[in-house]
């Protein structure tokens, strides 16, 4: 979306954020952009003698790099995970230096897979996996996964669902997150608006923009990132996918929403008409995000990232599902990825042992409560230190709920370009500039040009 988180998820994401494009969603995971990560403390090896060329030293032990994408406080988090795994794993040393942050690090890896030198493993945006996975560097963690110490089917679907590549396993799931609503109670009481509950309708959220938008005190009902990236994409998926469409049609060589396109433009027309959004010129939402802590905004759509900012900020907040048009929840999920690359026999078991003990609950359950994303999986959601997350932080159970229905982006080598034509389309809309039909027309000419394109 995130952390991002992060966030990168995508326009690319390539995105910055996400993947092509990106969301820049999560701030607490992404922060930056794209400046090189200096060696990670306490992450050297040392006194293990010489290492030869496959990573093997002369006491056996192996050492593996990692391109973790991080910053901040997740660096910090992910940093303490590594030295308890070395403790418990003494043969095996992990080395957290070089790469880049995650909104480029698509690049960073496909320029080093194009020279030969690349990292053991690399935090992947989980839309960029399609086109990572073609190469055959990428490790196939099938078998891996299938017989993990924890049931595959006890993740997520929308994990699982983001590192599936034709029916195999190309990463591991590193990130989990889902879009809610977070509303601004004070501005609801000023306005004598009752708060949306689970089952509303887009037609409510649009109306209660309406009402929330005060022009001369600077209010807005909503906002709405306005860049084009994934940022601005992903929150468009979840109303085309509950109106029945999809991102690539059954035959793979269209668009799956030419209809449910043109329709969820119209919500957003409609919050133009209204001068109930803010439209968000910047990469990453910041300024949206800081209108909305600034109390000047009513309704903003987020993930679970966004909730430490709000709270800092003193805002008395509710979170509430998505709106539908169908009744039926829905939601999207951007998950990221940890995906290994084949530096040899040694370095490829100790990459699996490493991302196999990081996704377990133990671990996971640090990673979430400290990097602000949701678990990887039910076992994860058990843990009495999650449960405590819940109990002390409003709102978040509904983005773990909203699990069960969330969807993920299609892991398609095209994803970018059909991501670039649908926020050229948004950014359309948001800016006045042509009708929500006249938008998705040249969407679905560009998307699908780029879906004909062998790959």
């Amino acid at each position: 979306m995130s952390r991002q988180r992060m966030p990168a998820m995508d326009a690319v994401r390539p995105d910055a954020v996400r993947r092509g494009a990106g969301p820049s969603r999560r701030g607490v995971l992404r922060a930056g952009g794209g400046a090189v990560l200096g060696t990670a403390a306490g992450t050297a090896v040392g006194g293990c003698g010489a290492a030869t060329d496959d990573g093997v030293a002369a006491d056996g032990t192996v050492t593996i790099e990692v391109w973790h994408g991080q910053a901040d406080t997740a660096k910090k988090i992910l940093e303490g995970l590594v030295a308890d795994f070395e403790r418990d794993h003494p043969r095996i040393r992990v080395d957290l230096g070089g790469g880049v942050l995650s909104d480029v690090m698509l690049q960073k890896v496909t320029a080093a897979l194009a020279a030969g030198s690349y990292p053991d493993i690399a935090y992947i945006f989980g839309s960029d996996l399609a086109r990572v996975a073609r190469g055959p560097q990428v490790v196939d963690l099938t078998s891996t996964v299938g017989s993990g110490p924890l049931p595959w089917k006890n993740y997520w679907a929308a994990a699982r669902d983001a590192v599936t590549v034709n029916d195999r396993v190309r990463a591991a799931p590193a990130v989990l997150d889902a879009l809610a609503v977070v509303c601004n109670k004070r501005l609801f009481r000023a306005a004598g608006l009752d708060l949306p509950e689970a089952g509303w309708t887009w037609q409510d959220f649009t109306g209660l923009a309406r009402r929330l938008t005060d022009k001369n005190a600077g209010r807005f009902g909503t906002g709405w990132p306005g860049t084009g990236d994934e940022d601005t994409v992903w929150r468009l998926w979840p109303m085309i996918w509950d109106l029945g469409g999809d991102v690539v049609d059954g035959s793979g060589k269209g668009i799956g929403f030419a209809d449910s396109g043109v329709r969820a433009l119209e919500v957003v027309a409609e919050l133009v008409r209204d001068n109930s959004v803010y439209v968000d010129p910047k990469p990453g939402s910041e300024q949206m995000y800081q209108v909305f802590a600034s109390g000047r905004m009513g309704m903003v759509v987020t993930g679970p990232w966004q909730l430490p900012d709000i709270e800092q900020a003193k805002i008395d907040y509710h979170v509430v599902p998505l709106p539908t048009f169908s009744g039926k929840p829905v939601t999207i999920s951007g998950p990221d990825t940890w995906t290994l690359f084949d530096n040899g026999a040694a370095r490829t078991r100790a990459a699996r042992t490493f991302v196999t003990w990081l996704t377990q609950p133990a671990q996971d359950v640090r990673w979430a409560v400290g990097a602000g994303s949701l678990p990887l999986s039910r076992r994860t959601e058990e843990q009495p230190a999650w449960r405590r997350k819940v109990a002390d932080t409003e709102g978040l159970s509904v983005f773990t709920e909203a699990l069960d229905s969330a969807r993920v982006r299609p892991v398609h080598p095209a994803y970018p370009e059909v991501s670039q034509a649908l926020g050229q389309a948004i950014v359309t809309v948001l800016l006045g500039r042509g009708s929500p039909a006249a938008a998705l027309r040249s969407c679905a000419d560009e998307a699908d040009a780029a879906l004909l394109i062998p790959r």
